[in-house]
């Protein structure tokens, strides 16, 4: 989205809130208000995200997200990381990569990268969820980091709060996890999942257009 875009979005915003059908003097007024607090956290983001190697023009913060980056994080534009309720926790070991998408809500969330996490497009990501592309400990030697496989979310996920993404998962296109379960195997695309470990629950249509 381009600023022109945002700022389209946000006098739209404006206008359903005040229920006007048309834009007027005080709706450009609250406008100009308004951008200028965006203005200023696309400012603070930027403190916030420095750490990161590439970020979008269009990236906002609402509290402090915490971020530890010894290898290589890309974030896309128009994404907003949500520190309110539970900070976002972000730790990328040395030769890691975690790449997040275009338009994404990353709300709560604790990323811990070993080798490879993506996130796609349009993805909400609800507060106390854990993704971790590695058991971080061996099974038998407590000492080694035990398995390592990369996780890839594709577009239009919704993972719901405290949810667990494992290791050497994908969750397919338009997916949604929900609440609490616990993600140890693929997930179709379009799928409803749940439980501990999660399961196919529901089926869902895809969006047209």
């Amino acid at each position: 989205m381009s600023i022109k875009g945002l700022i389209n979005k946000e006098l739209l915003k404006i206008m359903e809130q005040r229920d006007a059908e048309k834009a007027n003097l005080l709706i450009y007024f609250l406008l100009f208000f308004r951008l200028i607090s965006l203005f200023l956290n696309l400012i603070k983001t930027k403190f916030y995200l420095r750490k990161c190697n590439e970020c979008g023009n269009i990236a906002f913060t609402m509290g402090k997200p915490r971020i530890y980056n010894r290898g290589s994080i890309k974030v896309g534009t128009l994404v907003r990381f949500v520190s309110n309720v539970y900070p976002v926790l972000i730790d990328v070991d040395k030769g890691g990569e975690l790449i997040i998408g275009d338009n994404c809500r990353i709300n709560g969330v604790n990323i811990s990268v070993q080798l490879k996490v993506v996130i796609g497009n349009n993805c909400r990501i609800g507060p106390h969820t854990i993704i971790m592309d590695s058991d971080h400990h061996d099974l038998a030697n407590r000492l080694d980091h035990g398995k390592i496989n990369p996780i890839i979310i594709e577009d239009d996920v919704w993972v719901a709060t405290r949810a667990m993404i494992l290791k050497g998962v994908t969750i397919g296109k338009g997916a949604v996890v929900a609440s609490g379960a616990v993600v140890t195997k693929n997930v179709p695309a379009y799928t409803v999942v749940a439980g501990v470990p999660a399961k196919v629950i529901k089926t869902l249509k895809p969006l047209v257009g």
